[in-house]
């Protein structure tokens, strides 16, 4: 690359409905996604699968939309986190969102690259964590797209950052933001429980980094923390298949059978606030918690656009660069 090329900063991350019309669509296009639910009996049963779950589903997923305002703020979060850093690694890099199951999709990010000329780009994966069925998926949309509409882009991918030091320092700093709202109790007190989305038991046991890559993240966090104690549950579970386990509600229960006087849930695969922190756990879970009696609990902030993530994320970036550029 040259010093005064423009440089298209590209984001993935999954989307959401940005109505409470646009859900049932939503679940349409993320269940139609064969990388993401792969049918046994073959590619000419996913859409009519996808048209009868995403029918069945859309009113309770409706409902839990309603409750945090009708709408998923993921797609504000990722443009301000993607401007953040643009802005962050300066005027050469100009910000664009691919989001892989609601718009702006890769075919319309792709698409504004060519109409603003830019013919170099990095690919960063919000998913910190590598898995298929997410980051895989994603970047096959991506490519996909880049074939068809920009096959002059020439691009690079950041595909999973889990154990990066910024990351993991801006983690726990959400983490020691948490652990002061329980100002009455001294911090061994306190049980941490960190929430990852869950990926059916199948994606691990064919190979799939994402367990470990997860683990990594949490010992990283620990490190920095000075604690010996905490706990990964899997959230998100639907469906009947084997799921990844243990489940984040059946940490709950133990967490209360063993009287912890307090419960702080760091959701540790989500880099900013969407249907599952605001809505699964701050409400769901925290209604669990209060029936089993669980005596406090406490969400960790999300990463959202705090300053050292951003930073983080930059400086990511730029090693990147430095390292291809080598």
């Amino acid at each position: 690359m040259t010093s005064d090329q423009p440089i298209g900063l590209v984001v993935l991350n999954m989307g959401g409905p940005d109505s409470l019309r646009a859900v049932r669509p939503f679940l349409y296009q993320l269940f139609s996604d064969r990388e993401l639910i792969h049918l046994p009996a073959g590619a000419l049963l996913q859409k009519p699968f996808a048209a009868l779950i995403s029918m069945l589903r859309a009113p309770k997923v409706r409902l839990n939309y309603a409750q945090i305002g009708g709408k998923s703020p993921q797609l504000e979060w990722t443009n301000r986190q993607v401007q953040g850093v643009a802005r962050a690694l300066g005027e050469r890099f100009h910000p664009y969102v691919a989001m892989r199951y609601w718009a702006p999709r890769a075919d319309e990010a792709v698409r504004r690259m060519r109409a603003d000329g830019i013919e170099q780009a990095v690919v960063l994966s919000l998913y910190p964590h590598y898995t298929d069925a997410t980051t895989g998926s994603s970047l096959n949309d991506f490519a996909r797209a880049v074939k068809q509409h920009h096959p002059q882009l020439r691009y690079s991918v950041i595909r999973e950052w889990y154990d990066w030091p910024g990351y993991l320092d801006a983690l726990a700093n959400r983490v020691r933001e948490g652990l002061e709202r329980f100002h009455e109790m001294a911090r061994d007190e306190v049980a941490i429980l960190f929430s990852a989305h869950a990926l059916p038991q199948k994606f691990i046991d064919r190979g799939d980094p994402y367990l470990e890559h997860v683990q990594a993240t949490v010992q990283g966090v620990m490190a920095r923390l000075g604690r010996h104690s905490c706990h990964l549950g899997f959230q998100s579970r639907s469906g009947p298949v084997q799921w990844m386990e243990p489940d984040t509600v059946a940490l709950l229960d133990r967490l209360a059978a063993q009287g912890v006087p307090g419960v702080l849930i760091v959701p540790v695969s989500f880099v900013s606030d969407h249907i599952e922190t605001l809505q699964e756990i701050d409400f769901e879970y925290r209604l669990h918690a209060e029936k089993v009696g669980v005596p406090r609990f406490e969400r960790a902030p999300s990463l959202n656009d705090h300053a050292d993530f951003i930073r983080a994320l930059a400086d990511l970036v730029r090693a990147h660069l430095e390292k291809a550029n080598s």
